[in-house]
């Protein structure tokens, strides 16, 4: 691992809170068949929620810690509650990979993030070559004729405070970098960016020993001209808030 970083954290980044209800407490019991976990809540009761998480959760197997769970009244769904969050040392992480769109989503639209200031378009699920899609496509700036395409990635892996991104092998991961390139090429704004769903990280980079195809893939990427960011947020049971721009190591 060389010491090149993408520094941006020195942008500001106006702190936007995105409100998230996770009324139900309880403990992690276990996760199985992917998207399904065990927890016992406060009745002593065993509840079966909804793992919104396609990624290994590495880190995250612990019988016992402290967990948050959303619950939804819709008579559709088959489990009423998700799992949204768990504890780990004195720091809640969002574990729910779909909220991450969200917060991003948010502040583009309260232009709280200085990389993507000033467009006042903003595009979610655009296509991006055959059968696949990228988060955003962002346009419509005074000073910059060219459209963003920006890709974002929940992060909640991490080791002594160095969030790393993948928790399990992505080919799909890779083929966005793959998209982004192509983009870039074409004239585009083209970026990468990493929202850290936990407060204890102070810089992201690639998780080479669990996909080092990813590793090779994201420094190619930003040698091609990508451009990488990371925002760490903080996770309450209430909001989700994003704080600052962290640098990205590779």
């Amino acid at each position: 691992m060389d010491s090149n970083a993408h520094r941006h954290a020195h942008r500001a980044v106006r702190p936007v809170a995105v409100p998230l209800e996770a009324p139900l407490r309880g403990r992690f019991i276990r996760r199985y068949k992917r998207f399904f976990a065990d927890v016992e809540v406060e009745t002593g009761e065993t509840l079966t929620v909804h793992c919104a998480n396609p990624g290994s959760m590495l880190g995250f197997h612990r019988p016992g810690a402290a967990v948050r769970c959303s619950t939804s009244d819709d008579p559709k769904r088959k489990l009423r509650h998700t799992l949204e969050m768990m504890r780990i040392g004195r720091t809640w992480v969002g574990l729910q990979t779909l909220r991450a769109n969200q917060v991003i989503a948010s502040a583009l639209a309260a232009d709280a993030l200085s990389p993507f200031a000033g467009y006042r378009t903003q595009t979610r699920e655009v296509r991006a070559g055959a059968g696949s899609r990228l988060d955003f496509a962002l346009s419509d700036r005074a000073d910059d004729p060219r459209t963003a395409y920006v890709e974002v990635k929940s992060v909640t892996l991490a080791d002594a405070g160095v969030a790393r991104f993948p928790d399990s092998v992505t080919d799909r991961g890779r083929r966005h970098l793959d998209e982004l390139i192509a983009l870039h090429r074409g004239g585009h704004r083209a970026a990468l960016l990493f929202l850290v769903q936990r407060a204890d990280c102070d810089r992201v980079e690639p998780a080479d020993d669990i996909d080092p195809a990813y590793g090779r893939a994201l420094r190619a990427a930003a040698a091609a001209g990508v451009e990488l960011f990371a925002v760490g947020a903080r996770v309450t049971a209430r909001a989700i808030t994003v704080e600052r721009l962290l640098p990205v190591t590779l």
